[in-house]
């Protein structure tokens, strides 16, 4: 664990707990399985981004509010209801470093236990009474729904441009972020210049921390990543690593690496010298680069909040996500 993330994680130990009590109090299955379902990915050791963003976006903004953590892990259960669902589209193994859930409890299972939790979150989201609130949720769980849409139209295509993978990563990730941080300066009163900062502030961070993402398929192992390195290749992703670098290749270059990204059994010896390619024309670079760029304008936009403990800590999830390792 690098410093950085042991000190935000420190920093925030009463936040995290408090999300914790609230994902499994707020869960309420009628159904024992769908519990079982639920508990599967909710409690495996997610980083709580969301719902934390929000609590800190809503203290930031000045509010008081005992109820924040209720609020906030709406966010955790869409993040997780798309999650199920992702991993059932993509027919992947594993999630988080365990067998994803459809390959547990199967198929039915999984898709109706990603229903429910989907439909916790749109309950908490219609209990606060907020129509600010509800649009922006509303708004959401349909950008989410088009960008996996899109994904699926895009998967194998070698001609995918940067412009079409930076409207998926925003649909899939940024508008969920962008929504954590909206919300808690509802919830806290906030006029819309400091509604929309904070939503500038979400969404650059959902695009760093994608990008960042999609470069751990490069740069981690099985251990730290959760799943097989390549994994986004297998299911025929082209991210922004890949995308760039393409650009950039001459004809042999391009040709071999299209060749090993069209085989779904490509080797490790193959997939390393992809890695090198990555490198070689700097999409590995290129990536960092923008993830850097979209940390510095989240950092702007929250140059006018007044100075406080939860500013502090969201300036460092800025930092952190762009040298997390896990």
């Amino acid at each position: 664990m690098s410093d950085l993330k042991a000190k935000i994680l420190g920093d925030v130990a009463g936040e995290l707990s408090a999300i914790e009590t609230a994902l499994e109090e707020n869960l309420k299955p009628w159904a024992k399985l769908a519990g079982e379902v639920a508990g599967h990915l909710l409690f495996s050791g997610g980083k709580r981004l969301r719902p934390l963003l929000m609590i800190l976006a809503a203290r930031a903004c000045g509010t008081d509010r005992q109820d924040l953590a209720r609020y906030a892990v709406l966010f955790e259960y869409l993040h997780a209801a798309t999650l199920i669902h992702d991993d059932l589209v993509d027919e992947a193994v594993m999630r988080r470093g365990k067998p994803a859930a459809h390959e547990v409890y199967g198929a039915p299972e999984a898709v109706l236990t990603g229903d429910f939790i989907l439909a916790r979150c749109l309950s908490l989201t219609a209990e606060t009474r907020n129509f600010a609130i509800i649009d922006e949720i509303c708004g959401i769980t349909e950008a989410m729904s088009q960008g996996e849409i899109q994904q699926l139209y895009n998967k194998g295509r070698m001609d995918l441009t940067e412009t079409e993978y930076m409207d998926v990563i925003e649909r899939k990730t940024a508008v969920l972020l962008k929504g954590a941080c909206v919300t808690g300066a509802h919830l806290a009163g906030q006029p819309d210049e400091v509604v929309d900062a904070m939503g500038r502030y979400g969404w650059h961070i959902g695009m760093a921390f994608q990008m960042a993402d999609d470069l751990l398929d490069y740069t981690a192992d099985l251990a730290s990543l959760g799943k097989e390195p390549g994994a986004d290749l297998r299911e025929g992703k082209l991210t922004l690593p890949v995308i760039y670098a393409l650009s950039q290749a001459v004809d042999g270059e391009k040709e071999r690496m299209e060749a090993i990204m069209r085989d779904p059994d490509f080797t490790a010896e193959a997939f390393t010298e992809l890695v090198g390619m990555l490198q070689k024309l700097d999409g590995i670079g290129y990536t960092e680069r923008c993830a850097r760029d979209h940390v510095a304008q989240a950092e702007a936009a929250l140059a006018d909040l007044p100075e406080s403990r939860e500013k502090e800590l969201l300036l460092l999830v800025a930092e952190y996500s762009l040298e997390r390792k896990s």
